[in-house]
Order: structure tokens, then C-alpha cells, then sequence
């Protein structure tokens, strides 16, 4: 797997399929298909491309993505694209992006470092014991900058029928899904009204 995540980010240098071209800024939101071994079952119950996401944050200048991967870290951006497939990846900025005050930045970090270190959550749970991808930047969102970017949904929302949404679902939850659980997918925030597309490559 290493081997395989270095060749891609050899060959992004190489082609520039990388960030070239993308001007990051704090509290970019960005999103790339995962190479894990939940991506398909994400993707095909929320009938999207994208199955992992985090928030962009520049420390002394280079890009990072504050993500919830095992356990919730920073990852050098360059890093991050080079661990998706294809090196693709799509950033998203708030169309209000006024709203963005140093002091609202600095509350979307304080809230987003009481969650560094917490394990992924693997039972897609809505509370601060463990943490999953889109759960993480919804939540610094909303409570470090009072903006909720997508609309939360349940379980009984998606569509578990294909073999490898079933296959996960029996793995983690046996017979016993709650479908009433609330949950925000990386789907509802890469369409989500408040944000715009500010690159793809």
C-alpha cells in the first residue's frame, strides 16, 4: 500500500495532477474517493463518487488537511491527494467565505483540536467518543463557526440493498442497524448549497 501511495504522488509530481493550481484557504473543505476498504459500500449508498473528506488549514503557510482518518490528524495536503484514487480530489470554499473571521478560524480550530487523537468511528455513531470523516468537519463548522453545511439524515435514508453496502452493515452492526441515527455523509456536504467548487483536477 505505501509503495502504491508514493508511485501516485510520483506520478502527480510528474503530471501535475496533483494541487497545481489550487490555491488553498483556511476552511476549505475537500473531497477524494478513498482507497479503503468501506469506500465502495459509502459510495454506494449515498450514490456518490467521493467517499472521504476534511478542512483545509495552513500552518506557516503549507496546506493541511485536518482529517478523521485512524485517529483524527493533520495530513500534509500533498499527502493526502496522493492517498486517493487517482490523485483526484475536489475542494469546496463557502460561498460566504466573509464569514470566515480570524476569530471564527481560530474557534473552528479550538473545536476541531478537541477531537485530534480520537479513534475513527466505524459505527458512523452522532456523538465525540469517535469520530468519522464528515462527521468531524460538520462539526467544526457548526460549532466553531455557527454554519451547518449539509443536511443531516438517518440510516433509513440510504440505500443498503447493493451486496457491498449489506456486507458492511452485517459486519458492523450485525441484525441491529439504528436507523434512526442521525448521520452526515460526505454526499450531503459535497452538494450542500453553502459551498462552491473552487477547484478539480
Amino acid at each position: 500500500m505505501k509503495h502504491g501511495i508514493l508511485l501516485i504522488g510520483l506520478i502527480c509530481l510528474a503530471t501535475g495532477c496533483g494541487a497545481g493550481g489550487y490555491q488553498p484557504q483556511n476552511g476549505d473543505v475537500v473531497f477524494h474517493e478513498s482507497r479503503s476498504s468501506q469506500s465502495e459500500a459509502i459510495q454506494q449508498a449515498t450514490d456518490s463518487r467521493y467517499s472521504h473528506m476534511g478542512i483545509v488549514y495552513l500552518q506557516e503557510g503549507e496546506p493541511f488537511v485536518y482529517e478523521a482518518v485512524q485517529p483524527v490528524k493533520l495530513t500534509p495536503l500533498d499527502q493526502w491527494i496522493a492517498r486517493g484514487k487517482d490523485g483526484h480530489f475536489v475542494a469546496k470554499r463557502l460561498r460566504d467565505v466573509a464569514a470566515l473571521t480570524d476569530p471564527v478560524l481560530a474557534r473552528m480550530r479550538a473545536v476541531g483540536e478537541e477531537m485530534a487523537g480520537l479513534d475513527y468511528d466505524l459505527t458512523f455513531e452522532w456523538s465525540d467518543e469517535r469520530i468519522y470523516c464528515s462527521e468531524l468537519v460538520w462539526k467544526v463548522y457548526k460549532r466553531g463557526a455557527g454554519i451547518e453545511i449539509g443536511e443531516l439524515a438517518t440510516f433509513a435514508d440510504f440505500d443498503v440493498s447493493h451486496p457491498a453496502v449489506a456486507a458492511k452493515v452485517r459486519e458492523r452492526f450485525g441484525d441491529a442497524l439504528p436507523l434512526e441515527e442521525p448521520v452526515i455523509s460526505p454526499a450531503a456536504m459535497f452538494d450542500a448549497p453553502q459551498l462552491e467548487t473552487v477547484f478539480r483536477n
